[in-house]
């Protein structure tokens, strides 16, 4: 549980990181949260020689509205992401899925860029941003590009991002606005309301899904109720629909007459049918007690069903 010597390293700037990662060349690692890095250091899964502090980085760390798309720094923490109020409103999802990480402890320390990096499939926030069609911004010695997100995760903990690169943004489409143009009509703002039938994905929240479903449109707005099935005639003498399937009616210590002996079987007493109980010591009778007696049978009464 103790990792393996190595340098640290701090950055003032972004390109003060990238420089000191230059010179580790391949085994230097950059350090943010280190809730992903430190625990498999701690294992010598990962052993680096030279780690590059890039956690107090204030220029990575923003949610902002730009150009039709939301940049969200590299650093930003998960808190930071579940309560901006722009995520709240434009992209509800990532907010609500930052909130479910971890602890309140993770969650203040932890970056949304470390997580993506780490490439964890078991990790929530690399699911949200391929459902969200996000794109990835590096930044290394050969300067700046962009990665699709379809692209940027490669495999188990493995990312399109080349020796010393830097994730410094992540970029996110905007949820299109009522009356401007959408992905479904790249030509252009509507005109009018579309004749294509409400689906649930079409316009949603992550508390409450619309209301409207996929199906023909209803001046009532609701789902048609699916048709009762039908049930059979019922009987002649009861009135009342027959059972749908017919279980065979097995006798069992409950319908017996009488309770259990005190070894254990049931033994059936003399109903009204029968003219009563017999007298003592006939056939089937039941035993005389002492007074006291506890266990035994005891026949139901006269006309007990």
């Amino acid at each position: 549980m103790i990792p393996a010597p190595f340098t640290y390293q701090r950055a003032g700037s972004v390109d003060e990181a990238l420089s000191l990662a230059a010179e580790g060349g391949d085994d230097a690692k950059f350090l943010a949260g280190g809730h992903s890095l430190l625990p498999l250091m701690k294992l010598r899964l990962a052993v680096p020689e030279v780690l590059v502090d890039i956690g107090r980085l204030s220029e990575l760390s923003y949610v902002r509205e730009e150009n039709g798309h939301i940049a969200v720094g590299a650093l930003t923490t998960h808190h930071d992401v579940a309560n901006s109020g722009l995520l709240g409103g434009e992209l509800p999802l990532l907010a609500h899925a930052a909130g479910q990480v971890g602890d309140p402890q993770i969650r203040h320390r932890g970056t949304i860029g470390g997580s993506l990096v780490h490439s964890d499939p078991a990790g929530d926030l690399p699911a949200v941003i391929l459902v969200l069609d996000a794109t990835l911004v590096a930044r290394g010695p050969a300067g700046t590009r962009e990665i699709p997100a379809g692209e940027f995760f490669q495999g188990l903990f493995e990312t399109a991002l080349e020796p010393g690169e830097l994730l410094t943004e992540i970029r996110i489409p905007s949820r299109p606005r009522p009356g401007g143009p959408s992905r479904s009509s790249p030509s252009g703002p509507s005109t009018g309301r579309s004749s294509a039938p409400p689906c649930r994905a079409t316009r949603w929240r992550w508390s409450t899904w619309d209301r409207r479903r996929c199906g023909p449109a209803r001046s009532s707005g609701r789902w048609p109720k699916a048709p009762r099935r039908p049930t059979r005639p019922p009987t002649p003498r009861t009135g009342r629909a027959r059972p749908r399937t017919s279980t065979p009616t097995v006798a069992t210590a409950s319908t017996w007459r009488g309770s259990w002996s005190a070894a254990g079987w049931p033994r059936r007493s003399h109903g009204p049918e029968t003219g009563g109980n017999p007298p003592s010591g006939a056939p089937g009778s039941p035993r005389p007690r002492a007074p006291g007696h506890v266990g035994g049978f005891s026949p139901a009464r006269p006309g007990a069903a």
